[in-house]
């Protein structure tokens, strides 16, 4: 099999990925080209981008892969109906007219979906977790490892324990539904007002605004926890299984009063059930984490499913020593499904010659820098249909001028080179600013991103610069690892100042990225993987002897990641953002042409 396409899709975060002889070519979500945010509708544009950008047609293919079992997990939600009554069933016949016209025959669905597929051209499942558990090890730049995938519920299972070795890829321990860790996060996640599926990280950045006082009442009452990470969930509190809600008044009862509608001003009792769910969550990993070292003895670790994107629990396990080296897969939730389905059915069926290949000093995911990118005459004429007022300027002009820019405490829209994979913007499709300004966070998040105040922002630092800023001596170029800030740069911050008045107190040299409890979500940055991004870091540091950057996505609230030139231009005049930085194309949004900005442009809720 010469050619492997993976694919998601149908419950949120659909993707494509396309495999030559088992070397990534080219991977992306859908909703990047749909523009609707965890789009989880089949991927058509993502497949035709990954075909495009492997200079294929569909009938070039030689497998096509879907990350899960569809006829297994109807029977599991069919099972779960009948188990619970009435009301399950209810649930259960809202949702059947989906299952019977595409979810169910997947097969038939790629096939409608992807016209010009041959007869040679195989139709393959992998289990859900088998998935995840192959995009954690495969891409890795480990030989042998411990593997760890946990999400919210995939067929049966939600949490499993595996190891790789070589191409061989085994899972031996698992949890299974209604017990997930996943969906237990998620149901807090809703209960503080906040979107499922797509927001469980701002209930991590809200944590460390408060208190854990909630933790007894957690494991008193929901989650019983056993020494080796097992768990097994009190579902009288949950509604999740009925498919209408993830709590019920007996839950609203325990934390306080009713679940908070998005619209609702956030108090301190929903700060500190984010911070007690938070510390459950970290000691439930910690202890899955030493149990997957007892089982399989290695050395290694690897990690997958949507809550290894908690980079506040992985920042944890790291610091617990557990394994001596660390490697989470960057499009860790369903999106990275489609990847991991590609790459279990390469190893099980491809080539011989060099299927494992794996480097001393990376892994093989090529930064994640696997989407589309756009040349500078692309560029061009996507801002000429703007009549967008820009210069032209070579390589080190270009340096020169961001480096100004962003000392003037600027906000910079920085579009270069090949669109990230996963939920992360590592620098490409990024919005730039200098980690000095203590104004920075409030103003990037309320004027331009248009949302909450409180969430933190990501500094972005050179791999060799990373120990003179902050307490972490691995690198972590997919921003996974939340590490403190070195204590020699922090500034002490009075306890009278409670909850999310905190939020206004400047904690260190580099307020921008340093959060309320002076940790940071770390991006390192390796020459070899982003020359420019790395560049620009080098040039900002000699001109002011910082060397971090803010670096945050490249959108508004509502919306994906910017994808397209004509994306980034709409959402630069649509914010106050102040420069956008996009090829070697320099725009300064005061210029612009008066009526490009959309009227009424209202943010998408979250």
């Amino acid at each position: 099999m010469r050619h492997i396409l993976g694919i998601s899709a149908y419950y949120h975060d659909a993707a494509a990925a396309l495999l030559r002889e088992g070397e990534i070519v080219a991977a992306a979500q859908e909703e990047r080209f749909s523009r609707r945010k965890n789009d989880e509708r089949f991927p058509r544009h993502a497949v035709d981008y990954c075909l495009r950008q492997g200079g294929l047609r569909a009938g070039d293919l030689d497998a096509v892969v879907f990350y899960d079992k569809p006829v297994v997990k109807f029977a599991r939600l069919l099972e779960t109906s009948l188990a619970i009554g009435p009301g399950g069933l209810n649930a259960f016949l809202q949702a059947l007219p989906s299952w019977m016209s595409e979810r169910l025959d997947v097969r038939h669905t790629i096939c409608e979906e992807m016209p010009g597929l041959t007869d040679r051209c195989k139709i393959l499942f992998t289990q859900h977790h088998q998935a995840h558990a192959a995009s954690a090890f495969y891409p890795s730049p480990f030989s042998e490892a411990a593997i760890l995938t946990v999400d919210g519920v995939g067929e049966y299972a939600t949490t499993t324990i595996g190891q790789g070795q070589a191409d061989r890829l085994e899972i031996f321990k698992e949890l299974r539904f209604p017990h997930s860790l996943g969906l237990l996060y998620s149901a807090f996640t809703a209960y503080c007002g906040v979107r499922i599926n797509s927001g469980e990280y701002k209930l991590m950045g809200l944590a460390p605004y408060g208190e854990p006082r909630f933790v007894p009442a957690i494991y008193e009452n929901l989650i019983d926890l056993r020494p080796d990470g097992s768990f097994r969930l009190n579902l009288e509190y949950f509604d999740f299984p009925r498919g209408l809600r993830m709590t019920n008044e007996k839950f609203n009862r325990l934390f306080g009063g009713r679940p908070r509608r998005p619209d609702e001003s956030l108090e301190s009792r929903h700060a500190d059930v984010a911070r007690s769910i938070q510390a459950v969550t970290e000691e439930t990993l910690l202890r899955l984490a030493r149990h997957a070292r007892e089982v399989t003895g290695q050395k290694n670790f690897c990690l997958a499913g949507g809550v290894a994107l908690n980079c506040v629990a992985n920042g944890a396990i790291l610091r617990e020593k557990i394994f001596e080296r660390i490697w989470i897969q960057p499009a860790a939730g369903d999106a990275g499904g489609a990847l991991g389905a590609a790459l279990a059915v390469w190893h099980r069926h491809g080539g011989e010659a060099d299927r494992m290949k794996k480097t001393e000093t990376g892994d093989q995911m090529r930064g994640a820098l696997l989407g589309p990118e756009f040349s500078d005459a692309e560029i061009q004429t996507a801002l000429r249909s703007h009549e967008a007022v820009y210069q032209r300027l070579d390589d080190e002009e270009l340096l020169a001028r961001s480096v100004e820019l962003l000392r003037q405490e600027k906000v910079v829209g920085w579009f270069q080179g090949r669109m990230e994979f996963g939920p992360r913007a590592l620098g490409n499709r990024s919005i730039l600013a200098d980690a000095r300004s203590p104004r920075m966070q409030s103003v990037i998040n309320l004027k331009v991103k248009f949302r909450e105040s409180f969430r933190p922002f990501a500094p972005v630092v050179r791999r060799e610069r990373l120990a003179d800023y902050f307490d972490l001596d691995v690198e972590s170029p997919y921003m996974l690892l939340v590490a403190p800030v070195k204590k020699n740069l922090c500034l002490p911050a009075p306890d009278t100042v409670k909850g999310l008045d905190r939020l206004k107190q400047v904690r260190s040299n580099i307020p921008a990225v340093t959060h309320v409890d002076y940790s940071a979500r770390i991006q390192t940055v390796a020459r070899e993987q982003n020359p420019r991004l790395y560049a620009l870091l080098e040039r900002f540091e000699q001109a002011t002897g910082c060397g971090v950057l803010v670096n945050t996505s490249f959108n508004v609230r509502g919306e994906p990641i910017v994808c397209t030139p004509d994306d980034a231009y709409r959402c630069f005049v649509n914010t106050e953002m102040d420069q956008l930085v996009i090829g070697n194309f320099v725009l300064d949004r005061a210029q612009q042409p008066p009526g490009k900005k959309a009227r009424n442009f209202t943010p998408l809720p979250d």
